[in-house]
């Protein structure tokens, strides 16, 4: 894929979005798409049968894709320089964990190869973005991914923040006023019954946070 249309950056965009739901969510599906696009359903059936006759996807199922070698290809290369771009924003621009997101999308259509290469210099080969998602590799293969949902764990459990799943900036935001993110030791103090709030310790302050929150933490043993 060449240049760099606003047509060619929606594709970069879609297969994105394909690559994120394949690895790191439920599975690609029309609605799932659209949702994570904040696009009409319509929209996603159009252009999945523009991608697929380009070479880029495959159907495997009735309203569900996947990518080719192709379209893994440019995926990778999209979502790589995104990840980085974020660190970028966040290490040496000093911008809040909560805003990176929306401006490394506008960036990651415009990192060429040789700015990509400078990059990885000045950020020390970072392995993951800001909010802990794996940056994945050049070769293709599938990042290491870590921890388990917070919400998951017993009452008492210590462990440490590996990642916040989702980059809304709400979430982000009061996540990062309460203290939780990647590297730091938590506990978990108290479950309440019936899906009911969770109560945490972070540097000795407690903090109640709802179950569907707890569900995008991902943790793993301190």
């Amino acid at each position: 894929m060449s240049g760099h249309s606003h047509f060619a950056e929606s594709i970069e965009e879609y297969l994105e979005a394909v690559y994120r739901l394949e690895r790191e969510g439920p599975g690609v599906t029309t609605s799932g798409l659209a949702s994570s696009l904040g696009v009409a359903p319509a929209s996603v059936s159009g252009m999945l049968k523009k991608l697929a006759k380009d070479g880029y996807v495959e159907q495997i199922a009735r309203g569900e894709v996947k990518l080719t070698r192709q379209g893994l290809d440019v995926a990778v290369r999209v979502l790589r320089r995104h990840r980085l771009a974020e660190r970028l924003l966040t290490d040496v621009l000093g911008m809040p964990w909560d805003e990176v997101h929306s401006e490394a999308c506008m960036l990651e259509h415009a990192i060429s190869d040789r700015v990509e290469a400078r990059l990885l210099h000045l950020l020390n080969e970072p392995q993951t973005c800001p909010h802990g998602q794996p940056i994945p590799p050049r070769d293709l293969s599938d990042p290491v991914v870590r921890g388990e949902p917070l919400a998951q764990l017993p009452e008492g459990a210590r462990v440490r923040v590996e990642s916040v799943t989702e980059e809304l900036p709400e979430i982000l935001r009061y996540l990062g006023e309460i203290g939780v993110r990647p590297g730091v030791a938590l506990a978990l103090v108290r479950k309440a019954p019936l899906g009911g709030p969770l109560t945490i310790d972070v540097g000795g302050t407690q903090h109640a946070i709802s179950l569907e929150l707890a569900r995008m933490v991902m943790v793993s043993a301190a």
